[in-house]
């Protein structure tokens, strides 16, 4: 009797993902702590929209500035390697700003610059887990593997990190930091013990030259020359712009519109992590079943209910469930975006070309975020008013892209293109 061959929705993703899993998750919990404390810190500070709109949108300055930068060093460097630097670089962040906390002389200026420095440390992080993960799995398994790495961060972001860092700074404002700085340890041992066959750059450019890699020219050229992911990366960079927008003063939404004290402000973002969580845990299922582009329609669509449903949310309840639905949205667009990114971009230039790609989308949130928290002086709500429309009208204009586009550019699931 013969064994039947496992398909690749039921086959494991092995040991070495489990590792890179494990470096994320961690990863996310000192992100997830930080990201909770760090904007309550602000508002112990000041009360300013604007102001607190720019602490969010500098986290995303080093995507515009060292995005590219970011992606030549991922591929000219070992990326186990580059993932240690990232995380030792945003501890040392945390515990300075520990150490000003403790000393009584931390200010607004001071969250400023740590936040650049989480985002440096960010997109060296990132660009590595994502070049990495097309060497630790097979082609058809890249959906899958996206959603375990989002599901991670999501849960351990959102349920575990984000009540721990809101609890933590009920009890003290340096608590949050310390615990952050712990948390990135961990992903620096688990990635250097990575193999070295995935997490090494390549040697030539994808035409088989000699040509030392760092210099952007070929992944300009490829980018500029595949029309299909060019025009994504611009639709890409509206819908998230308008997310930017929506989300700049999330907190003031919270605390200031609906009045959730800041000790509790925790444990609402995991109650909006509830959509997050569902949506990277089915969107490789929905893929499967319907195909990318037809899920990022679908996606797109239902984001822009959820923004529009939270902008006119009566209670804290409803602007919950409300701003769970969207984020339910986005974690399900964020997987078949990354996978066709990483089935479609040669391995020589991945690095490079999403540098280039978050450079280009990424690197608009910084003035979206600042907007975002302008039109925020008017009325916390606006924001959420206007992206939804904006997202609306961009995925209506884009449908033949994302549909007709995705097939026609073979960025749809193997089966689904031959068809």
């Amino acid at each position: 009797m013969t064994s039947r061959p496992v398909d690749a929705p039921h086959r494991g993703l092995g040991r070495d993902f489990g590792k890179l899993w494990t470096a994320a998750a961690f990863s996310n919990l000192a992100d997830g702590v930080g990201r909770t404390a760090v904007p309550l810190i602000a508002a112990t500070l000041t009360r300013d929209p604007l102001l607190i709109s720019v602490l969010g949108a500098l986290a995303f300055v080093p995507w515009l500035v060292f995005g590219l930068p970011a992606g030549m060093i991922v591929d000219r460097f070992d990326r186990r390697s580059v993932m240690a630097v990232a995380n030792v670089l945003r501890g040392l962040a945390a515990v300075g700003l520990a150490l000003l906390t403790v000393l009584g002389r931390l200010d607004i200026t001071a969250l400023l610059v740590g936040a650049l420095v989480f985002g440096l440390g960010e997109t060296l992080f990132d660009n590595a887990t994502n070049a990495v993960i097309p060497g630790l799995v097979s082609r058809d398994q890249l959906d899958r593997a996206n959603g375990r790495i989002q599901a991670a961060q999501i849960t351990v972001d959102t349920f575990v990190a984000t009540p721990i860092g809101g609890l933590l700074y009920a009890v003290s404002l340096v608590l949050p930091l310390w615990v952050g700085a712990a948390g990135y340890l961990v992903p620096v041992v688990l990635a250097l013990l990575l193999p070295a066959a995935a997490a090494r750059p390549a040697v030539a450019s994808p035409a088989g030259s000699s040509r030392a890699l760092g210099s952007a020219r070929d992944a300009v050229t490829f980018l500029w020359r595949h029309r299909y992911l060019r025009a994504m990366v611009g639709f890409t960079a509206v819908i998230g712009s308008a997310l930017s927008f929506a989300q700049a003063v999330t907190v003031l939404y919270f605390l200031d519109e609906h009045s959730v004290p800041p000790a509790a402000f925790g444990f609402v973002t995991a109650g909006i992590g509830v959509g997050a969580l569902a949506g990277s845990l089915v969107a490789s299922s929905l893929v499967r079943r319907l195909g990318r582009g037809p899920v990022m329609l679908g996606a797109n669509l239902v984001c822009a209910g959820g923004l529009g449903l939270t902008a006119v949310a009566p209670g804290v309840w409803s602007a919950m469930v409300s701003y769970a639905v969207f984020a339910f949205a986005v974690a399900i667009w964020n997987v078949p975006w990354g996978a066709l990114r990483q089935q479609i971009v040669p391995g020589a230039l991945f690095g490079r070309v999403l540098g280039i790609i978050r450079m280009l989308t990424w690197g608009l949130f910084p003035i979206a975020t600042v907007l975002g928290g302008w039109v925020s002086r008017v009325d916390l709500r606006l924001p959420f008013a206007i992206a939804a429309a904006v997202v609306l009208a961009a995925t209506l204009v884009s449908v033949p892209l994302l549909i007709g586009g995705t097939r026609a550019a073979g960025a749809d699931l193997p089966d689904r293109v031959a068809r």
